[in-house]
């Protein structure tokens, strides 16, 4: 039975893993404090306390973990692949009283919140996922507009994990005992190609999707026609040459925390088959 008088913090309440989080916090009895740039546009469950704050602004956040038992926060802010702000929000979180804390990270390298989070007297849970189910949505458009999906190097192996797998781990973390001082690598069930994932997509539309190889220049176009920054760009010509043994290695872990075995691609494309139509 979950503890009522419990609150369990939730920063990016309104992302792939924050939303799912909330979800199944609020589904097992918990009190949920829901961290939102925008409450009035954040659309969470009616049973969540949505309260404005930004993890890139430490003077919104003075009140936020008042009563919080532990908390989910993230170690990339808006527009900013390390949150600079690290150190400080560790501080309120102590001076609150928080117990646990999870860190989405959002790279391998650690940053100065999740540096400031192990030195700290807090049992923390770092969560290291690879490529999330939910990148899938980057293929919508030309789905819908032709059934086609165009990649460089789709014979890559990709081992991507369910956001709301993520969430669940997280929750036990947070939520049980056992799980302090650790580093949780996530991935999915099954290691997938670019062209076995636009066979299982096409299986949940009811429709025949073609995969098209593009060339590394086709790519670049393509990136840089979306907006990333060359940076990006480079980052993403690396990703699809070299992709790291960590990404494409399934591994047990989100059975091994949560009791039940991670979610398959097919799940996460028939949930989401309306973003693709």
């Amino acid at each position: 039975m979950a503890d009522e008088n419990r609150t369990f913090l939730v920063a990016g309440a309104t992302g792939n893993v924050g939303r799912p989080l909330v979800e199944q916090l609020l589904a097992a009895g918990h009190r949920v404090r829901a961290l939102s740039r925008d409450p009035a546009s954040a659309n969470l469950p009616a049973g969540a306390e949505v309260v404005a704050g930004n993890l890139t602004d430490v003077a919104s956040l003075a009140e936020v973990f008042t009563g919080v038992a532990g908390a989910h926060l993230i170690s990339f802010g808006d527009d900013e692949p390390e949150l600079s702000t690290g150190p400080e929000i560790v501080s309120l979180a102590q001076q609150a009283g928080v117990g646990k804390v999870t860190v989405l990270r959002g790279d391998v390298r650690k940053t100065r919140l999740d540096e400031a989070v192990e030195a700290s007297g807090l049992e923390w849970t770092q969560l290291l996922p690879v490529e999330f189910m939910s990148n899938a949505l980057w293929w919508a458009d030309s789905v819908r507009a032709g059934g086609v999906i165009r990649e460089p190097h789709p014979e890559a192996f990709s081992a991507m994990i369910h956001p709301a797998d993520i969430a669940a781990v997280a929750m036990t973390a947070l939520t049980t005992d056992g799980h302090a001082g650790r580093e949780y690598w996530l991935t999915g069930p099954e290691a997938l190609t670019v062209p076995e994932k636009v066979r299982v997509l096409g299986e949940a539309l009811g429709r025949e999707l073609r995969c098209v190889e593009l060339s590394e220049a086709e790519a670049v176009e393509q990136w840089r026609a979306a907006g990333f920054t060359a940076e990006d760009v480079d980052f993403f010509l690396e990703l699809h040459r070299n992709p790291p043994i960590d990404g494409r290695t399934v591994l047990p872990t989100v059975q091994d925390v949560t009791g039940r075995p991670a979610r398959t691609f097919a799940s996460w494309a028939a949930e989401n088959a309306d973003a693709f139509r």
